[in-house]
């Protein structure tokens, strides 16, 4: 039978532990200058040979004679499907002479049981110390990786169907990717320039040396700094956005009037994404907008740009915009397009109405352009954010600081990154401004306030609108017996991302950890396997109204933390928290957190971080409990937004 060569995905599964040095020492009849490597896929595999000290292919092929039947590589059987199945494997006989120690083991191959150096005599790497071959690296990694946790935050790899350890081994770490929460690929590497330059295994370089050596398997700097490490120049954002727009095929203007039709009664929205993709506040108010406009006939329009935008655009860029009608995407439209295909289809009567939920992705003066093309220039435009105001539209200097919006000639914006872009981005909401007849629309009078004080752009008129209201319901009925037998339930709402928050609360399910008085949840569609909480799956921007208000009924959370870095404008999470009985726990900075709180008395605002963390050591946050407090229930009762003051006009 004829032997096949080694496939390329067999060929890399090798790579990940193959000890080149060992293979190269032990077998000295290679013909000179040979690459060890190459020799065993070609030939040393079906002589067999040894590819690793730890694994004797002659014994790993006696235990199971179908596989040198079939001819199958053993090395790659065992990393791939062997070891997973509790096959055992047996030392080379040729790792005692390579090690030429006494104290080696001749017994069943253990992943845990192999995780020293060879002694002094290695080759050593350019780096002082002894040289860490490649199925030590496995090995070592094998015995720590986190494959759980490496699943969740790779979904892309899981997908693949490769395996989770031999990825991370072959490009796993090379991408930044973590083997487990508590180490950090990236720290490691920049703190350790000498085990950058020596190319072995971050991780498996910490296990095996650097971890007797003191070095850190991650900095202690908290997770502001990971979110300033990982920024991009705005200047770089932008061209990522070019070149992503630049690659997306358009279509014609015949294709887009055949989809709009002959439109009557028309609403026209603008944000900066799929608001059926995508899952978020904005993203929720564009569907109740639409279903409150759908009630009384209107067909629905919705233009956002196809691909990712952070920004307003500049007529310069490539800016291909998704065209949505009542829900149905008919495709990627050049804006020039747009125009021209929403003149056809709107030219007979009916009534028109717009709203622009985002500029973000949007050229202001095509968006007047097309919005003239159906004959209105007379709307309103929602403050869900603060894009008016800065480019960073959450007003964070760096992503991590609440800034309050200084003047842009600021010494402040000097040193942030959205500093060079913020005049050009607040010039672009300026021409919107000029150019059409605006309401804005603030979802609480805070957001509304604030924005009035930093800003002056000129808007027809100005109102509040909540995105909704707590409606009184009765008591919660929970036995205060029971309650005051359980521990004090504390729960998160939502995305895990620093934006909102979720570092603090992870840090503080660490230190609360074993602790008896506690319970942390986790409510929301993704978890963090980093974090020692319950996770409970809670879906979002689905015709799941209530669901996380039921999920927080459910599990009678005592509190929930709505801890953001930003001055949020609303707030859906805790709204949903209060109206299903759990106390608010938030910041002074949180925006329209704090006010509400504030006003309602449905929590508490805490002076800072610390204050949240000592409130939780002390035990003085249970007077939250619900056992401690009367606990009121409430409907939420969500407004139609632009739908419902078209009404009111």
């Amino acid at each position: 039978m004829a032997v096949r060569p080694l496939d390329d995905e067999v060929q890399r599964v090798i790579a990940t532990a193959f000890d080149p040095d060992f293979y190269s020492t032990v077998y000295d009849d290679l013909p000179l200058g040979a690459n060890p490597f190459r020799h065993y896929l070609d030939h040393g595999w079906r002589e067999p040979r040894d590819p690793a000290p730890w694994f004797s292919s002659q014994l790993y092929l006696a235990d199971d004679p179908e596989l040198e039947r079939r001819q199958v590589e053993p090395f790659s059987h065992f990393l791939t499907v062997g070891r997973y199945e509790g096959r055992e494997v047996r030392p080379s006989r040729h790792a005692v002479a390579y090690f030429s120690v006494v104290d080696w083991r001749p017994e069943p191959f253990r992943f845990e049981a192999f995780g020293t150096l060879p002694p002094q005599g290695a080759v050593r790497t350019a780096a002082e110390g002894p040289r860490i071959s490649k199925a030590q690296e496995r090995v070592a990694v094998a015995a720590r990786f986190d494959a759980t946790f490496y699943d969740a935050v790779n979904p892309d790899v899981g997908a693949s169907g490769m395996d989770l350890l031999a990825h991370f081994l072959i490009t796993g770490w090379l991408e930044g990717r973590d083997p487990t929460p508590w180490f950090s690929v990236r720290h490691y590497l920049e703190t350790n320039p000498d085990v950058a330059e020596s190319g072995v295994n971050p991780f498996a370089h910490y296990l095996i040396i650097g971890r007797d050596q003191g070095r850190k398997p991650r900095h202690e700097m908290g997770f502001r700094y990971d979110v300033i490490a990982g920024l991009k120049p705005a200047e770089q954002r932008i061209a990522e956005a070019q070149a992503a727009a630049a690659g997306i095929a358009v279509g014609a203007v015949a294709e887009l009037a055949e989809g709009l039709g002959t439109l009557g009664y028309l609403h026209v929205t603008f944000s900066h994404d799929d608001y059926l993709a995508h899952a978020g506040g904005v993203q929720l108010c564009v569907r109740r907008e639409a279903a409150r406009f759908a009630e009384r006939g209107a067909r629905h329009l919705h233009l956002h740009p196809q691909g990712p935008w952070q920004m307003v655009r500049t007529a310069a860029d490539p800016g291909p915009l998704g065209v949505m009608l009542d829900g149905e995407r008919l495709g990627a439209f050049a804006p020039a397009t747009v125009r021209e295909a929403l003149a056809g289809a709107a030219a007979g009567p009916g009534r028109r109405t717009f709203a622009i939920h985002s500029l973000l992705g949007h050229e202001p003066d095509e968006t007047v352009e097309i919005l003239a093309a159906a004959g209105m220039t007379q709307g309103f435009f929602w403050l869900h954010d603060f894009a008016s105001l800065c480019a960073g539209f959450h007003l964070l200097r760096n992503d991590v600081a609440d800034c309050a919006a200084p003047p842009p000639a600021s010494a402040a914006c000097a040193v942030c990154v959205y500093g060079p872009v913020r005049a050009r981005h607040m010039n672009a909401h300026r021409r919107l401004f000029e150019q059409l007849s605006l309401t804005v629309v603030a979802p609480a009078q805070t957001t509304l306030d604030f924005w009035r004080s930093h800003g002056d752009l000129p808007a027809r008129r100005a109102v509040v609108l909540p995105h909704a209201q707590l409606t009184p319901r009765g008591p919660a009925r929970t036995s205060p017996r029971r309650l005051a037998h359980r521990r004090f339930r504390l729960g998160f709402l939502g995305v895990p991302t620093p934006l909102k928050g979720w570092p603090l609360f992870r840090e503080l399910a660490e230190r609360l950890a074993g602790d008896p008085r506690y319970e942390l949840h986790h409510l929301g569609v993704r978890r963090d396997p980093a974090a020692p909480v319950a996770f409970h799956a809670v879906g979002a921007n689905t015709g799941e109204a209530r669901a996380m208000q039921e999920a927080v009924e459910g599990l009678e959370l005592d509190a929930a933390l709505i801890w953001p870095l930003c001055r949020e404008t609303f707030s859906f999470t805790a709204y949903e928290a209060a109206a299903a009985g759990a106390a608010v726990i938030t910041g002074p900075d949180s925006g329209n957190v704090a006010a509400f709180v504030t006003a309602t008395g449905l929590g508490r605002v805490l002076a800072d971080e610390a204050a949240l963390m000592e409130a939780f050591a002390s035990g003085e946050i249970l007077a939250l409990a619900r056992s401690r407090r009367d606990v009121a229930l409430y409907d939420l009762n969500y407004s139609g937004l632009s739908g419902e003051l078209t009404d009111a006009a």
